[in-house]
């Protein structure tokens, strides 16, 4: 059939009104789905997180076929599956005889430049309708940026705010400020009551899932299982409902908090299945604002969520589609140490990075300040090449697609843009862990020591890295006290931290 449409479902599309079926006939047109070993393997991802975005796209495969539509869907152990999207939209193509390719754009640029040759491969046009599931376009945030000089997401997040009306109050914001993060940033204590995220037992399909990650993914980082995430739209919105319910009211007191007994604490573990597809992500928001106007949420909870989704998750893929492919090779600091190894295996004496390592091993997960302060603040002091930082991000997290990783790890972890997404470095000491987090008290390290064998390492790497990148952060008027109190400190104990530090450089390579 000449005007018969092939239709490519990619693995972070899963939503039954993405654009690339809004004009599509369920009785003429065919959708394709495809487990391929290149998306697999590209980088070296978490086998929990494999496992998961299969058997998510196996699942809603089963869906549409429910909902009256064809699906020609590839295994990854197919024996004639090519493990590439071209070879399989080839294969495809020859199965069906389409007149016509339709995608929805892709989220992360490699792909999307890959199907930029399709037309010429194939013989046919190639249809690439906009992303629509997100607030604001590539084209409205390209605007924005050219109109300012500095691209600070607060600004951002107000235009969103006002675009979408969450939390106004007519043209005000509700409680009259935009921001009540600095009402988020208590302490949290081993005696609080934690809900525990919403878990799901493995169906058949999962399990046969879990079997082929588990056989053909066996030298990947990561524990497989227990496996607990959800897999369908239900699901996902079960764990949404469980989450607004039992953590929401307290999610704004304690997101920067961290428990070592306590690895969720009140945070949602929604943002994989908003990222595959299974929430629709301004539908959690509206969710969240209903709660704080019928009174069972306080609005720095609100406001705190809402800000992550429609805020940073906005903004971090605009600056992505305004910046690649040049993003990814910023390198601000000219960093080139490499990974330290205990990234991969847990083992380190420090308790906080032996604490966060080994629960993204285990579970695929760590919240955003555990991300922020424990291992890109470490990886910045010690001067890791940024690229293998990034690498390591995007391995490693269930929820992590490259448009909403790259940023958030070379711009606000690792500062390799120089300031374009944050006004000064995210480092910190080790009181900074200390004061937010039970780690300390058992590790083997001393956070109130600043140099010598006992200290904390991240108190010498903090000064270190200040001094060794003087020249290009000196002027940084948001740095100017900091640097002023190492200028003030005794040459003695200056000396000290840099000894130290360079004694924790070496060991490092």
């Amino acid at each position: 059939m000449a005007d018969r449409h092939l239709i490519l479902i990619l693995g972070d599309q899963l939503t039954p009104t993405v654009s690339s079926l809004k004009a599509a006939d369920k009785a003429r047109d065919r959708l394709l789905m495809a487990e391929v070993q290149e998306e697999a393997t590209y980088v070296r991802h978490h086998k929990k997180k494999i496992a998961f975005v299969f058997t998510a796209m196996r699942h809603f495969a089963q869906a549409l076929r429910e909902d009256g539509w064809t699906v020609d869907y590839v295994r990854l152990d197919d024996p004639d599956n090519t493990g590439t999207f071209t070879g399989e939209v080839g294969r495809a193509v020859a199965r069906h005889g389409p007149g016509r390719i339709v995608v929805t754009e892709p989220g992360e640029w490699r792909i999307r430049a890959t199907m930029a040759a399709w037309q010429d491969d194939f013989g046919l046009p190639v249809d690439m309708p906009d992303d629509d599931r997100f607030i604001c376009t590539r084209a409205d945030f390209a605007g924005w940026a050219a109109e300012r000089k500095q691209l600070r997401m607060e600004f951002f997040y107000r235009e969103m705010r006002r675009k979408t009306g969450l939390l106004m109050d007519g043209d005000k914001p509700e409680g009259g400020r935009w921001n009540f993060d600095a009402e988020n940033r208590k302490p949290a204590k081993a005696d609080l009551f934690v809900p525990t995220p919403k878990r799901f037992a493995p169906d058949e399909t999962t399990h046969a899932v879990l079997a082929l990650v588990g056989d053909r993914f066996a030298d990947h980082f990561g524990d497989l299982e227990p496996f607990w995430f959800g897999a369908t739209a239900e699901q996902a919105e079960a764990a949404l409902a469980q989450f607004v319910d039992e953590a929401l009211p307290s999610f704004g007191d304690y997101q920067d908090a961290m428990l070592k007994d306590e690895r969720f604490l009140y945070h949602s573990i929604l943002s994989l299945y908003i990222n595959v597809g299974l929430l629709d992500p301004l539908a959690v928001c509206r969710r969240v604002e209903n709660e704080y106007r019928a009174g069972r949420v306080p609005l720095n909870a609100a406001e705190g969520f809402i800000r992550q989704i429609i805020g940073w998750r906005e903004y971090v893929r605009g600056i992505y589609w305004l910046k690649m492919p040049d993003y990814l090779e910023e390198n601000f600091f000219g960093a080139d140490r490499p990974l330290p190894d205990f990234y991969w295996t847990g083992e380190t004496n420090m308790a906080c990075l032996r604490a966060a390592i080994g629960q993204t091993k285990e579970e695929a997960y760590a919240h955003h300040i555990q991300r922020l302060m424990v291992t890109g603040n470490f990886a910045m002091l010690l001067g890791v090449d940024p690229k293998a930082v990034h690498d390591w991000y995007l391995s490693v997290y269930a929820d992590a697609f490259e448009w909403v990783e790259l940023p958030n790890t070379l711009g606000m972890s690792q500062f390799a843009d120089g300031g374009l997404l944050g006004s000064k470095p995210y480092a910190a000491s080790g009181n900074y862990i200390n004061r937010m987090s039970d780690y300390c008290a058992d590790c083997r390290f001393d956070p109130k020591r600043k140099s010598g064998e006992d200290a904390c390492p991240f108190n010498p790497l903090y000064w270190d890295f200040l001094v060794r990148n003087r020249e290009r952060l000196g002027a940084n008027p948001r740095l100017g006290q900091v640097y002023r109190t190492w200028d003030r400190m005794d040459d003695d104990k200056q000396d000290a931290y840099r000894r130290s530090a360079e004694a924790i450089l070496k060991n490092f390579g």
